[in-house]
């Protein structure tokens, strides 16, 4: 059974500024050796990351104003560790990093939480107690880092362990298993009074006869309310997908802001955004229908947003949801965007609570921002497809994607 805990961030953003979020949208490569999976292309990984880095901490296009910067799942190179978080080192204040770690053991990653250990002391206790119960050594962990850089220039770095893994990561033999992780981190901003968490894709969606991850979820954030009168600003979903709109996603984010049971203030403004590997990614074992992208951001739907049908990006309601999303396409893509730090709309105002800054492709090895021109020319019939029969309420068929 997961436990939540939280952990307080010296994080003061922009008074009476948005939130400034980099979703990046990059290609994956993981392949399966004895019965594991690897990254096949670690180089390309971190060359990627690396320049992605490096092009926020130069400021370029005011990319230094970015708040939340996010990563896929499984998508760093352990090896680029200490590198990647020498590079963090150089972000400015006030900035948080999310890195979907590649897979390592269980004895790397308890090494990995001791190393930090004076901000993964509940993760570090958990491993050690799992380690006393058998050999598990050698057991796959699939992991996250999450890098705070707090306002007087502290690194302060945590990591969270995936508690289910996805059909691959599925196996009889018990040594080849992957490990469950049991504490998800609820970061809790002060004084910006602002409250986030990173959850690893089916997360989002697990369940046993016991619990179920994201109503914990939803219990933690109405406790938080009634207690503080403050909320879950941000639930962030890092994913390597080839089905990121299965079935199970919806129907998950129509409980999660459906409120069909009982009151959830908790989480009734919460941004809920997922950041998946692009169209790019390969992954052995997967199906030729496999579609990975669409990266996605959910807001309840009191929060209005104008209907959008552009080549990158298009709004819809998640096939009759309560809910507005903001959907991307599935090509390798950065994309810079604001989110709201106060919720509540003002009705004598039409200002959308979700905006678009820029949105840079991958072009001979650097990224270049796509020109309005680009944004505005609808290319990719498929993802216009669906945005229609979205809008006629009519079922996306999603063995498809």
């Amino acid at each position: 059974m997961i436990q939540i805990v939280e952990k307080k961030l010296s994080i003061l953003f922009p008074p009476r500024q948005h939130i400034h979020v980099l979703l990046c949208q990059i290609p994956n490569f993981l392949e399966r050796r004895d019965l594991l999976y690897r990254l096949s292309e670690p180089e390309y990984n971190w060359q990627q990351i690396e320049s992605i880095l490096r092009m926020v901490i130069s400021g370029k296009d005011h990319l230094n104003k970015i708040n939340f910067l996010f990563f896929p799942e499984s998508s760093l190179p352990f090896n680029k560790v200490e590198e990647a978080l020498e590079l963090l080192e150089q972000l400015q204040p006030n900035t948080v990093v999310s890195l979907g770690l590649g897979p390592i053991n269980l004895a790397t990653y308890k090494d990995l939480l001791t190393t930090y250990g004076e901000d993964n002391q509940e993760a570090c206790r958990s491993v050690t107690e799992d380690f006393e119960a058998g050999d598990i050594d050698e057991l796959p962990v699939n992991s996250c880092l999450i890098a705070v850089k707090e306002q007087d220039g502290r690194l302060r770095v945590f990591f969270e362990a995936k508690s289910h893994p996805f059909v691959g990561e599925e196996n009889l033999d018990n040594d080849h298993y992957l490990y469950r992780g049991k504490i998800f981190t609820l970061f809790r901003c002060q004084p910006s009074c602002f409250n986030f968490m990173v959850l690893i894709c089916l997360d989002y969606i697990y369940r046993d006869i016991y619990q179920s991850n994201i109503s914990t979820i939803i219990d933690k954030a109405n406790q938080l309310f009634f207690e503080t009168r403050q909320q879950l600003d941000l639930l962030s979903v890092i994913e390597c997908n080839p089905k990121p709109e299965h079935a199970a996603f919806r129907d998950v984010s129509n409980g999660f802001y459906g409120e069909y049971l009982e009151r959830t203030p908790g989480v009734n403004d919460t941004v809920t955004l997922f950041c998946n590997a692009s169209g790019d990614t390969a992954l052995d074992g997967s199906s030729q229908d496999a579609t990975f992208g669409y990266s996605s951001i959910l807001l309840h739907k009191n929060h209005k947003i104008e209907t959008i049908n552009m080549s990158e990006y298009s709004t819809d309601d998640f096939d009759g949801l309560p809910v507005c999303r903001l959907r991307f396409g599935a090509g390798t893509r950065l994309y810079h965007f604001n989110l709201p730090f106060f919720h509540d709309l003002d009705p004598r105002t039409t200002r959308t609570p979700i905006r678009v800054h820029a949105i840079y492709r991958l072009e001979k090895d650097q990224w270049t921002r796509l020109k309005r021109a680009e944004l505005t020319q609808i290319k990719d019939r498929q993802f216009v497809d669906l945005r229609l029969q979205s809008n006629k309420k009519q079922s996306i068929s999603l063995s498809n994607l």
